[in-house]
């Protein structure tokens, strides 16, 4: 069911011939990835673009940095899903992009989207492939990873109308276990079914990237894995089926060549399995929204 507070119309920029696109940004402590992340956007080869920052209370020079670069900056304390909705409901564009603030786009992803989206009114959502980048072993493992997920239903859609984000309802602020799917999903139960995949890239910064701390993202996710089983089985069946993420990799030659990032893959996949199961099991926790 629709979110009630999600209500409204979208605007086109009056600005030229293309609509404006809205860039919402949830932040925390970003201060070290935002600023490349935001320099991406500004060389976008479409420059019709509106950038929104949510911010959860940032302890370092993240708001700074936003000011900075003439984003549009709001403070929220609340989950991820709960600051998507509220940029949406601060955004004007036609067109929503979510992305991270640890990503990077390539110079093209605007126009791509906006290509898609534009010739056809039933899009649901348009897709854009993502790579890992960063030093280290677990982090040629994610991108390892993420190069068996292209046309699956463990890829979610980015790019949507605003039109179709406020009538779904936005995000499902209760669960945050597969949050970024909640919305296409909700998208495509009003008919929308067609999901474009676009070539150009955003590139995922995970630098930073730590095991442990990965570990434990993925134990608080799993506690509202089950709400989120529940609420959303066609889809939850399958992303959280292992056979099914190791159907994928088996069944593509290029798996059995990638040695040590194949044997790294399914270590990793283990690990969170046993992670989520544990918070699985450990029951659910109330969220912020």
């Amino acid at each position: 069911m629709a979110d009630p507070q999600l209500t409204g119309q979208a605007s086109n920029s009056p600005s030229n011939s293309f609509p404006l696109v809205s860039v919402i940004i949830p932040t925390y402590n970003s201060a070290r990835s935002l600023e490349r992340c935001l320099s991406s956007i500004n060389l976008q080869s479409l420059s019709d673009l509106e950038v929104i920052v949510v911010d959860n209370y940032s302890r370092d020079d993240t708001c700074g940095i936003a000011k900075r670069c003439n984003a549009r900056l709001y403070s929220l304390a609340a989950e991820r899903s709960a600051a998507k909705n509220f940029g949406i409901m601060k955004s004007k564009g036609k067109y929503i992009l979510f992305i991270d603030a640890d990503m990077e786009l390539s110079n093209r992803v605007v126009e791509e989207c906006l290509d898609y989206a534009e010739r056809s009114r039933e899009v649901e959502g348009v897709v854009i492939p993502e790579r890992s980048v960063g030093g280290g072993f677990w982090v040629r493992v994610r991108d390892f990873e993420r190069s068996f997920y292209a046309g699956t239903k463990i890829e979610s859609p980015r790019f949507f109308r605003r039109d179709l984000v406020l009538r779904a309802g936005g995000y499902d602020e209760s669960v945050v276990f597969y949050e970024e799917s909640t919305l296409p999903q909700r998208i495509e139960k009003m008919g929308y079914v067609s999901r474009p995949r676009i070539k150009s890239e955003i590139l995922h910064h995970e630098e930073e990237f730590s095991i442990v701390s990965w570990l434990r993202k993925k134990y608080y996710y799993g506690k509202s894995a089950a709400k989120y089983r529940s609420l959303y089985r066609e889809y939850g069946i399958t992303q959280m089926s292992f056979p099914y993420r190791l159907s994928l990799y088996i069944r593509v030659r290029r798996f059995y060549s990638g040695g040590l990032l194949a044997g790294g893959l399914l270590a990793l996949k283990a690990l969170e399995y046993c992670a989520a199961g544990m918070g699985y099991l450990a029951g659910p926790t109330k969220f912020n929204t």
